[in-house]
């Protein structure tokens, strides 16, 4: 492998030194995520263990929701409003409602949207300074946390639901 390639957590171009290494961890968690799930059809993305359980699809949502949820909360250094907790709540909380309507879509939209987020998300951290992540603020009900944490959360959320992918893939009846 070449001193860029996803194993290496190193500089980046167009990126600080820790907003580098940051986005090194986020993109090899994301491209493992994406080999995870390649070739899954509506229906693999669509199934439940049992009638409590969450499907990929949901999980998928659910990071694409996580995602926008700290953009807000980092780039914006706010809360979710009620608009935006209308439009992304479902997926981050997951549960009865998101069984419901998170369902029908092939992997190629899931797909678009984790992508069209991240580019987003890119496009915002190739704009701030190392400084920034060690920035405090307000995280949860009665937490505080800095950027860095915040976004090491997004990424070590999608690990762990790439566990549970992985799980549900072993279940699927082929």
């Amino acid at each position: 492998m070449q001193h860029n390639d996803l194993c290496m957590i190193d500089r980046l171009e167009g990126f600080t030194p820790e907003v580098s290494r940051l986005v090194s961890m986020m993109n090899y968690a994301r491209y493992t995520t994406e080999e995870t799930i390649k070739g899954l059809t509506t229906e693999q993305l669509d199934f439940h263990l049992d009638e409590k359980s969450n499907s990929i699809g949901m999980l998928l949502q659910h990071m694409a929701s996580v995602e926008k949820a700290f953009q807000i909360m980092t780039f914006q250094e706010r809360e979710l409003n009620d608009e935006e907790w209308e439009e992304f709540g479902t997926g981050i909380e997951l549960g009865e409602k998101a069984r419901s309507v998170i369902r029908g879509r092939d992997l190629d939209d899931y797909w678009s949207e984790l992508s069209l987020v991240r580019a987003h998300t890119l496009d915002h951290l190739r704009k701030k300074e190392d400084k920034w992540l060690e920035k405090v603020t307000p995280f949860g009900w009665d937490e505080k946390a800095n950027h860095y944490f915040k976004w090491f959360h997004v990424m070590e959320d999608e690990i762990s639901h790439r566990g549970q992918i992985l799980l549900i893939k072993r279940r699927i009846k082929s």
